[in-house]
């Protein structure tokens, strides 16, 4: 009886593992942006922007360079970059060039955040959300497309 007990917990060690170390995509989370400033997910965020990849980035930079400061926050929407591929050295050099963009950055710089949302690094998620859990999901791979999106978002 303790031989069956024992095989049976070394065969669920595994699983309760990563069950601790993967948390869900619904669970609360915890960002710096581009300058340090601890952003943590709640039921206000209507929409969660995430963009894998440099070239996704430039995509959601194109969508928001004529918009005004505080526009994604106006209409509850968080952009998540996740950098956690980038070379450190270019990361020494990113982000201070991302504090002058005129919108929040949520820096995922260790992939903690952006796995929980399943998603391409060839395009930008565009995540609807509902106290906290994902409700409707776009993907945009083209600029304009995503602009006007952001226009039909309503402050």
């Amino acid at each position: 009886m303790t031989r069956c007990l024992s095989l049976l917990l070394l065969a669920l060690l595994p699983t309760l593992a990563c069950a601790e170390d993967s948390a869900p995509a619904t669970a609360p989370w915890t960002l710096l942006d581009q300058f340090d400033k601890a952003y943590t997910l709640d039921d206000q965020a209507h929409v969660l922007l995430v963009a894998r990849s440099m070239s996704t980035a430039k995509l959601v930079n194109a969508a928001l360079e004529t918009r005004p400061a505080g526009y994604l926050e106006a209409r509850h929407t968080i952009y998540v970059a996740d950098i956690e591929k980038m070379p450190a050295i270019a990361k020494a050099f990113a982000v201070p060039a991302m504090r002058s963009a005129r919108y929040r950055i949520l820096l995922d710089q260790t992939g903690r955040v952006a796995p929980r949302y399943a998603g391409d690094r060839d395009t930008v998620q565009w995540l609807e959300l509902k106290n906290g859990q994902v409700v409707h999901e776009q993907k945009f791979s083209d600029a304009q497309q995503l602009s006007q999106a952001l226009e039909g978002l309503a402050p």
